[in-house]
């Protein structure tokens, strides 16, 4: 599933991905500054998550709290010097327990993503414009 986005439709865009139901688990691709933990806060808006979203890039994760009581986790592995660090902080526990986990710069933690995953690419364009793919 394929979409070209401008900042103005991003809340439309997140909630049609919502809605094609993919894993709770989500890695994201894209290079630096592609958007991704832009397209994360709409995703945890449309969620309904009140609380202002920033990304971890300090702490590796953010803990949100949806409007259905669920938790929604915020990852952003970018400054990850190896899986240890993440199995140190508890990532396992976070991965398996059934709620939203968003996760930037998942390339740095291959070994330990679960098997079932979706995967979001966000690539920007010339034009300021977006195209995000999941699958």
């Amino acid at each position: 599933m394929e979409f070209i986005f401008s900042l103005n439709e991003i809340d439309s865009v997140a909630q049609k991905v919502l809605d094609a139901k993919p894993n709770e688990i989500i890695l994201f691709h894209g290079e630096m500054g592609a958007g991704k933990t832009t397209f994360i806060k709409a995703l945890a808006k449309k969620l309904g998550v009140t609380a202002a979203t920033s990304s971890p890039t300090f702490s590796l994760v953010n803990e949100y709290e949806a409007a259905s009581n669920q938790l929604v986790y915020h990852f952003d592995f970018y400054r990850l010097k190896n899986e240890m660090e993440a199995l140190d902080m508890g990532v396992d526990e976070y991965l398996y327990s059934g709620n939203w986990c968003f996760i930037e710069w998942a390339e740095n933690i291959p070994n330990l993503i679960p098997e079932q995953h979706s995967v979001i690419t966000i690539k920007a364009l010339p034009s300021g414009k977006r195209v995000l793919e999941l699958r």
